[in-house]
């Protein structure tokens, strides 16, 4: 790894530090990084993210939202930092000299390092089709749900007729929350919430919106993520920039980059830390066997993520799985809950396999009346 891409700029808090002083930094500072250390030594990570999906009071210690981070070797390759940040989920990760701390490295430094490569991209190759939409009129409470059950953290806003009209992200949430709650007293407080909660997202969205097209290259839509600050863009068909036809984010290129050219099946896991009873050898192998079934489809990447749930059965959280394969026959996804990853797993996995019969019995209808319409021509 570059040294250049190392950066010593970061923050960092103690464990016992309070919830306030973090939601100051991120607020004030447009910190991209919060290093958690205990008695001197690394600890882990606080991110934007976790922080929105705490309910916690301000005094609460940073312990409570404290998340393991990839402990990133000086020497790894770009490729390997790219990878390792998707699947911890996280902007930034500690770099490691043997067992020395000497810096972080975010994901716009590793973006930054490689824009030249990126024109061999374009957006087409890696953006999310058929995207989650909240309208102008929905709360601010649903989407805080749709971002937290879809572990998103943009969402395109569309007007009654379906038209691009804004983006409401998670830095949007929590920055009207905290600057909301601090203006709050506290006998107030709980209702300054339930109020904020139920605007509408008209509120708080940002407009006009940003975008890109399906054609641009991905040297141009990383570009202009990087010189506006946003996590993503929302992607519009060339025809008619008013409507929606995805999103791509800064995380979906470095898990372009990451891919390498194996014999094995590609397979991206996000919240690899979730595993229990199941390993990431024993999720490709399964689902290479349910891709190997259909011969004439293949997968070109598979995205594997695991969110988990408050509840818990025996100790033992709800875990939701959700699995995505891009093929050359079109995109296949199945999802399913279970108590701990390996269950969630595979209740997703049939459910692809489901999906995937039924895309390739759509594929299959296609091609014979193709084949129909052929032959009546030549009659």
């Amino acid at each position: 790894m570059d040294a250049e891409i190392v950066t010593q700029d970061y923050f960092e808090v103690d464990i016992d530090d309070r919830i306030s002083d973090v939601r100051s930094i991120f607020e004030e500072e447009n910190a991209k990084a919060v290093i958690v250390v205990e008695d001197g030594e690394y600890a882990g990570v606080v991110t934007q993210k976790r922080l929105l999906g705490s309910h916690m009071e301000e005094k609460t210690k940073v312990s409570a939202v404290t998340k393991s981070a990839p402990r990133i070797d000086r020497h790894a390759d770009i490729r390997e930092v790219a990878r390792m940040l998707v699947e911890g989920g996280t902007k930034a990760a500690p770099v490691f000299d043997g067992e020395k701390l000497v810096g972080v490295v975010t994901q716009d430094a590793v973006l930054e390092s490689v824009l030249e490569s990126l024109d061999a991209l374009s957006v087409a190759d890696i953006y999310t089709p058929e995207v989650v939409t909240v309208t102008e009129e929905d709360d601010i409470g649903s989407v805080l749900n749709r971002l937290r059950e879809h572990g998103v953290s943009r969402l395109p806003v569309v007007n009654e007729n379906g038209y691009l009209t804004g983006v409401v992200t998670t830095y949007d949430v929590v920055d009207f929350v905290t600057r909301d709650m601090q203006r709050a007293t506290r006998g107030d407080r709980s209702g300054q919430n339930e109020r904020m909660l139920d605007l509408p997202v008209y509120d708080i969205m940002t407009s006009p919106v940003v975008t890109t097209t399906p054609s641009a290259s991905m040297r141009e839509a990383v570009e202009t993520m990087l010189s506006n600050d946003y996590a993503g863009l929302v992607v519009t068909p060339e025809e008619d920039d008013r409507l929606v036809a995805g999103v791509v984010t800064k995380t979906d290129v470095l898990r372009a980059l990451s891919i390498r050219e194996e014999h094995h099946l590609d397979v991206q896991i996000t919240n690899i830390d979730l595993l229990d009873t199941i390993s990431r050898q024993e999720i490709r192998e399964a689902i290479e066997s349910v891709a190997s079934k259909y011969a004439d489809m293949q997968v070109h990447h598979a995205h594997v993520r695991f969110h988990k749930h408050k509840e818990k059965l025996r100790g033992t959280p709800l875990i939701q799985a959700q699995i995505r394969l891009r093929t050359n026959k079109g995109q296949a996804a199945g999802s399913g809950e279970g108590y701990g990853a390996e269950n969630g797993f595979y209740v997703a996995l049939d459910k692809l396999e489901r999906n995937v019969l039924e895309l390739k019995g759509i594929n299959h209808d296609a091609e014979y009346k193709g084949q129909l319409l052929r032959k009546l021509g030549e009659l």
